[in-house]
């Protein structure tokens, strides 16, 4: 049961990185959430110790999200500096794989997720409520906070009010200044006074502010006088005053028992109790308005009394229809009718969208209940995931620091934001499956990290930039030219006359090969992605073009050097079929967009080898001159 030295090392490594990302990481999502606050919280006077508590909350809520970021970002530049350090080629260099080394790793991560789990389903609740009950307590009990200082605050319906100083020991305003608007534009009223207090009333919609030593001034212009040109005013100085004033704090819409219910504030086993109550609910609402729907009825056309009782009848035997009982009538009753089963459709239309719209909130909030116990397990999952992307990642590049690995960091962890945050908002609005929403991040990303663990555990190569540059211009059909320079020590010299023979043979063998293979032609489809077939010709031809250009460039001939890197580099079977497997080119040719696409493709090989093999031929007639006239020296 002892722990390895080397499992200590990495442990180190890998901890002290793990805590400093994810103070970071935490204080940037900190941030952030604070953004959606700083009106209720900043420039409004609070005191250090409710801020404290408005930041601690925070932290606690947030914590489970800083956990797979800094996971990512502290396994990603752990393992970048061990490779950049040659510490992990040493590692396996001594019969220890890469999984090994991620052994103690995995543990602790695992430990992590289950923290991450417990401050979810524990912590994060608790916080979560204690959070909003303090912003709001605060609201309710210091509604002098909302109005900052040294500003006009329009916050007061149909009121601005300026305020020079608050004392929030004790409450009071002082240096304040009203600006009311009681009617139009003209009738305006200005209040000063010296200093005040403000008090919430007791349902949490009014402020009562009481101001002392002030003065008020109203203009007082009245129906009667609203064509003159003199309007009077009133002009008050009081000693002491009270006002009433419409306050809503936006909070307050909703009242703690409210909040407690919001699902973010409840842990798994409360959630999953509530669902049950809230479908229960919803089915019973649901039902009620389902059977209101089945009673709607349209009137029947307007008759006399003398004979609805008949028209009743015959109705409920089926011997008269609704048209026929139309038709009979006349045309002022045709038309009250009408307008009679006109107002009665409407009237059920906006009943039944009423009712949608409410029935569409209670799905939501039964939804949104779903969502937050399948989140209690996909963020606690997705650190595992985060550091099968990021151990490996650090492995695979080499790279330690802050540079490269943050910003593969951001772009993980982008990727992995927006498929959360759409799958989230999808799945809350009914458009998407609440579990295709919420795992959505995690299909996508495990994949990722299979793919990264496994690269890197087998030494792959997968940043390698002239690998993909290479694969690209296979497919697209592009070449890299020839570069030959002369070499600096030269043994000796090349044996002129047998590869002037070679190239004037390899001359032979490109003119029979296009007097039977013509390359211009359009070739058979059943033949290109059915059949098996290499062209040899082409392959022997570029073998031994090879090998003589590779003879020649020993050569001290400036002219002879020049023309070897005019000879094109050959594709030797990219002109008779898509792919060197058999299966690959059958599914190619069964797929008829991607088949045409290839097909077409491969036309353009075909021309190109037409063309290639001219400049081979033209190039060899100079070179073989040259080289029998060195050959007789």
């Amino acid at each position: 049961m002892r722990i390895k030295k080397l499992y200590i090392f990495i442990i180190k490594q890998f901890g002290l990185l793990f805590f400093g990302t994810f103070f970071i990481c935490q204080f940037v999502l900190m941030m952030q959430f604070l953004w959606r606050y700083v009106d209720e919280l900043i420039g409004k006077g609070l005191s250090l110790e409710v801020m404290a508590q408005f930041f601690w909350y925070m932290g606690l809520m947030l914590m489970p999200q800083a956990f797979p970021l800094a996971i990512l970002l502290s396994s990603l530049i752990a393992f970048g500096n061990l490779g950049e350090s040659s510490e992990l080629t040493a590692i396996k260099a001594a019969g220890i794989s890469l999984m090994q080394t991620f052994r103690p790793l995995i543990v602790i991560v695992m430990l992590i997720s289950c923290i991450s789990y417990y401050f979810q389903d524990v912590v994060g609740p608790r916080a979560n409520l204690s959070f909003y009950q303090l912003l709001l307590s605060v609201k309710h009990k210091s509604p002098e906070l909302e109005i900052p200082e040294g500003i006009f605050y329009d916050g007061l319906p149909g009121s601005n009010i300026y305020v020079q100083k608050k004392d929030l020991n004790t409450g009071m305003l002082y240096g304040i200044m009203i600006y009311r608007q009681t009617g139009s534009y003209e009738d305006q009223a200005i209040i000063l006074a010296d200093s005040g207090r403000m008090q919430s009333t007791e349902e949490k919609k009014h402020l009562l502010l009481t101001l002392y030593s002030g003065e008020w001034f109203e203009n007082m212009r009245s129906q009667d006088l609203a064509n003159s040109a003199n309007i009077p005013y009133r002009r008050e100085t009081f000693s002491t005053k009270r006002i009433v004033l419409d306050f809503d704090s936006g909070l307050n819409m909703t009242d703690l028992a409210d909040v407690s219910g919001d699902a973010r504030a409840k842990s798994l086993t409360k959630i999953l109790h509530d669902l049950d109550s809230i479908k229960q609910n919803n089915d019973s609402i649901g039902y009620s308005f389902y059977l209101d729907a089945k009673r709607y009825t349209f009137r029947a056309p307007i008759v006399s009394e003398s004979d609805s009782t008949k028209i009743v009848e015959e109705l409920a035997a089926g011997n008269i229809n609704h048209d026929t009982l139309y038709e009979r009538q006349s045309a002022s009753d045709k038309q009250m009718a009408v307008k009679s089963a006109l107002s009665s459709v409407q009237s059920a239309k906006t009943d039944i969208e009423i009712k949608a719209d409410y029935a569409h909130s209670l799905h939501r909030y039964y939804r949104h209940h779903q969502l937050e116990a399948i989140k209690k397990f996909t963020l606690s999952l997705s650190c595992l995931i985060f550091f099968f992307i990021g151990a490996p990642l650090g492995a695979i590049i080499r790279k330690g620091g802050l540079g490269v690995p943050v910003i593969i960091s951001v772009l993980v962890f982008i990727v992995y934001y927006i498929f959360d945050n759409t799958g989230f908002r999808m799945a809350r609005e009914g458009q998407w499956t609440v579990w295709f929403g919420m795992t959505i991040s995690t299909v996508a990303l495990t994949p990722i990290a299979a793919f990264f663990t496994y690269k890197a555990n087998k030494d792959s190569v997968v940043f390698n930039i002239d690998l993909y540059k290479s694969f690209f211009m296979r497919v697209l059909g592009l070449r890299s030219k020839r570069h030959i320079y002369r070499k600096e020590v030269i043994i000796e010299d090349p044996d002129y006359q047998k590869d002037a023979d070679i190239l004037a043979d390899i001359n032979r063998q490109i003119t029979h090969y296009s007097e039977h293979h013509k390359l211009l032609h359009w070739p058979n489809p059943i033949v290109v992605f059915f059949h098996a077939g290499d062209d040899q010709e082409i392959e022997t031809i570029s073998e031994r073009l090879e090998e003589t250009i590779e003879n020649l460039s020993y050569t001290k001939d400036k002219l002879i050097l020049t023309e070897l890197n005019q000879y094109p580099i050959l594709a030797t079977h990219a002109h008779t079929r898509p792919f060197r497997k058999k299966w690959m080119n059958i599914v190619t040719g069964l797929l008829l967009p991607v088949g045409i696409f290839f097909y077409f493709r491969m036309l353009r090989f075909r021309l190109r080898l037409y063309k290639d093999l001219r400049t081979i031929r033209h190039t060899s007639e100079r070179i073989i001159p040259k080289a029998v006239e060195l050959a007789d020296r």
